[in-house]
């Protein structure tokens, strides 16, 4: 499987779909699937069954996951987007923003 220019805690805005132009951080990245959840994105309705913990039940607002292909990384100088270009150092892998040559951390 390829490894993913986009990481946990990273800063993306949405390229494409419903929620076009939002930015957020992400929460959760699923390699195998090749989608990310970010925070305030791609909001779902999820049906909830009572439980001890909610004995009510009813509807529960998500983040349901988006595809890697609709989200690019925020370039931490210019705060635009931007693609992303990978440097190994040694066994060390180091992201670098291309509109501004900046070390993503």
């Amino acid at each position: 499987m390829s490894k993913l220019h986009i990481r946990k805690n990273d800063t993306v805005v949405v390229l494409a779909g419903e929620d076009k132009g939002k930015t957020g951080k992400v929460l959760k990245v699923l390699v195998d699937k090749q989608k990310a959840v970010v925070e305030g994105v791609n909001i779902v309705s999820k049906s909830v069954k009572p439980s001890a913990k909610n004995p009510q039940g009813g509807f529960e607002k998500i983040e349901a996951p988006i595809h890697i292909s609709n989200l690019s990384l925020i370039d931490p100088k210019s705060g635009k987007p931007t693609r992303v270009s990978i440097k190994h150092e040694g066994k060390n892998v180091i992201r670098i923003a291309k509109k501004s040559g900046e070390e993503i951390k």
